[in-house]
């Protein structure tokens, strides 16, 4: 922790300031692909452009109505902006703490972030193929999953032919890795 000074004279000492818990928020960074992130520039946009000023117009003609404090229109239109809002700050916080990460530009030796992993469970022999990508990008169902995952976090670093024990809510699962390839997501 660092503390700041002032030059004698030049007001009361300053209280300490913890300057890595400022700077923390920041330097979490957010891993995603292009794709990911021209995704969240466009619903960003849209939010600002379209949904934000219809939600205006939705409020105007609500207290055109009259008595706000039992217009049900002006209170749903109200908490309506609020949600918009929320939403607007966040996906701008993920914008300005994103890490673009290309891909196809990574080394296929060992599982990284954006390749695609074809496994093989070694006790049913069933197989699956999973993309490796960042939480706002994942859908489990079309096998996109989050880095921050279980099975994720522990393909990470493997390669070919290493296996990887996977703890998830069913059990623990033995998979072979048989493939890794680089694909734009």
């Amino acid at each position: 922790m660092e503390r700041c000074r002032r030059a004698p004279g030049y007001g009361a000492p300053t209280a300490p300031i913890d300057f890595e818990a400022i700077l923390r928020p920041m330097s979490d960074r957010i891993p995603m692909t292009r794709l990911g992130f021209d995704k969240l520039e466009a619903e960003l946009k849209k939010i600002k452009t379209q949904d934000r000023p219809a939600n205006v117009k939705e409020i105007e003609e609500a207290r055109a109505h009259g008595d706000i404090s039992e217009n049900a229109e002006f209170h749903a239109a109200k908490e309506r902006q609020s949600h918009l809002d929320g939403r607007i700050r966040l996906i701008e916080d993920k914008l300005a703490r994103a890490q673009v990460i290309d891909p196809t530009d990574q080394d296929v030796s060992c599982v990284r972030f954006g390749h695609k992993v074809d496994l093989v469970d070694t006790d049913t022999d069933e197989k699956v193929s999973y993309t490796i990508l960042g939480e706002e990008e994942s859908d489990a169902a079309n096998g996109r999953i989050s880095v921050t995952s279980p099975v994720a976090r522990a393909l990470l670093g493997k390669a070919e032919g290493d296996e990887v024990s996977v703890r998830i809510p069913k059990g623990t699962r033995v998979f072979e890795v048989l493939k890794i390839r680089a694909e734009e997501a």
